[in-house]
């Protein structure tokens, strides 16, 4: 059974997924190969969404925080204001 690599990139693992889908529709696969190819692209499925998932934690989390903090004029002391 094919398994994807935990060190491959996000675009690496949808390129896969591409290529797999790609043979899949075409009807050219082979009947023997086609379960260790949905093997891989479950494989190749779960890297991405580890990733997109991971992304959205840090946008949710972290970056929306500093968001917050940069909605504030930093340049004013509270002696300046009015």
């Amino acid at each position: 059974m094919p398994d994807v690599p935990t060190s491959l990139t996000y675009r690496e693992a949808y390129a896969r997924l591409s290529r797999i889908a790609a043979e899949l529709e075409s009807g050219e696969a082979d009947l023997d190969r086609v379960l260790p190819l949905l093997e891989e692209a479950r494989a190749a499925y779960a890297a991405c969404r580890e990733r997109i998932e991971a992304v959205r934690a840090v946008l949710a989390g972290g970056w929306a925080e500093a968001e917050e903090d940069s909605e504030e004029d930093p340049g004013l002391d509270a002696d300046q204001e009015a």
